[in-house]
């Protein structure tokens, strides 16, 4: 039987993954058995649980995913002993509408299942108040449940025993107060940390997070506080159906942003994948019948992917017979053109007309519902689908037919259709699940 645990906080950037991570690396260092979770869209977190664990995590979405296909990926923490699902923004931030089981937020994850939430608060510029708002969120819902507190990034003694004293005063519990120390902050760029792939140094970062954790952390009692969990059997598993039997998955520092439950769930169906690396100036893999590019950061190796010949010519070639889908980043390296932040033009792959743009940078981020117009690999005409969209380019140029009708959460209908030409279709948005 597993201790389940929900770790949120109040609002983003306040140290919800550190602390995560930390918790997690330290109870594997006494030897427990540790799984993780994000709950929401967050592409990158789950790297760095599986770094922090050695156990593969998986999102798991209230808006875009069904109860029972929550606890089918779930229950892959039955033989752990410590189950984390990491929130995402603060505990109660969702969608203005309801998606299939909840809205999105953090704590349908915490009430679905049964779990208690550990909240990280920064109580910078506050001490007092700080109280006020961990009573607030402990109060605004039934149904979710507040384990306590671990104040993040406190600057003083005196100033601890202030929010302490608060919080006591208030019946919430304090596992612990983290003093300020920069040398275990995670590196960020614009959608976020830097991927773990990419840090040579996250093993010493995670160990050193764990290890300051645990010095000022109440280790055994945050565990005391669990949830006893016994995953429940879900009458169904995730609606998935892979693309192809033999796919090739571009995969390297520019193409990253894939789902690890979408991949799952193509092996788990029967599917083989064999990656390539575009970087590389590798062609997808011949035998295959369908090739997918998924997002990343094509913006930063525009340079490199528009010189690779092979790589260029070879996906061409594969596409002159069969399906080709590249999601966001990969839909921009299947369109004709992307300008990089410096507002220097490269030419991509060219099969489909998409022309994009980072010089002009502009955000566009939420869930996405699109209804296909026409088939794309693994999803017929007229399905459903639910994902997730974040990138800062802009379009210039979206002249193909598009592939969908695109509505944002709160059903407005959005320019990002996505797009089809012969074998080629892409998405701006990353596929999490389609409806039943």
């Amino acid at each position: 039987m597993a201790a389940g645990l929900v770790i949120s906080a109040p609002a983003s950037g306040v140290g919800k993954t550190t602390v995560t991570l930390a918790l997690a690396r330290a109870w594997r260092n006494r030897g427990l058995n540790v799984q993780c979770f994000k709950s929401g869209p967050d592409y990158i977190d789950p790297a760095f649980h599986a770094a922090a664990t050695g156990r593969a995590s998986v999102n798991v979405d209230s808006w875009a995913m069904d109860r029972g296909a929550i606890s089918h990926l779930v229950s892959r923490g039955a033989d752990a002993d410590v189950v984390l699902a990491e929130g995402s923004m603060g505990l109660f931030d969702g969608v203005a509408a309801r998606g299939v089981s909840g809205t999105g937020a953090t704590a349908d994850i915490a009430e679905l299942l049964g779990w208690p939430v550990v909240l990280v608060i920064d109580p910078s510029g506050q001490a007092q108040t700080a109280a006020a708002i961990a009573a607030g969120l402990r109060d605004y819902r039934p149904g979710v449940r507040l384990a306590g507190v671990v104040l993040n990034r406190v600057a003083s003694p005196r100033h601890e025993d202030l929010v302490r004293r608060a919080l006591n005063d208030a019946g919430i519990a304090v596992f612990g107060a983290l003093p300020r120390h920069a040398e275990i902050s995670l590196p960020k760029r614009h959608l976020g940390l830097v991927q773990a792939e990419e840090q040579g140094e996250i093993g010493k970062l995670i160990d050193e997070a764990a290890r300051f954790v645990a010095e000022h952390v109440d280790l055994d009692a945050v565990l005391r506080s669990a949830a006893s969990w016994t995953p429940q059997p879900a009458a169904n598993g995730l609606n998935v159906t892979p693309p192809g039997q033999r796919i090739a998955l571009a995969r390297d520092a520019a193409f990253s942003f894939v789902y690890p439950h979408m991949l799952e769930a193509w092996r788990g169906a029967g599917a083989e994948i064999s990656t390539f690396s575009p970087l590389a100036d590798e062609a997808p893999d011949a035998s295959a019948d369908v090739c997918w590019l998924p997002g990343g950061y094509p913006e930063l190796h525009a340079g490199k992917i528009a010189a690779n010949a092979r790589f260029r010519s070879g996906l061409r070639a594969f596409a002159e017979t069969r399906p080709v889908h590249g999601e966001c980043g990969g839909y921009m390296v299947l369109g004709t053109a992307l300008t990089d932040a410096d507002g220097v033009r490269h030419e991509m792959t060219g099969l489909l007309g998409l022309e994009t743009s980072f010089a002009k940078r502009r955000m566009h981020l939420g869930y996405r519902l699109a209804e296909l117009a026409a088939p794309m690999p693994g999803h017929r005409s007229g399905a459903r689908l639910r994902g997730h969209e974040f990138h800062y380019s802009t379009i210039l140029a979206q002249p193909d037919m598009p592939l969908a009708v695109v509505h944002d959460a709160t059903g407005a209908v959005i320019a990002e259709t996505g797009s089809q030409r012969g074998h080629a279709t892409g998405t701006f948005f990353h596929l999490i699940a389609e409806d039943r």
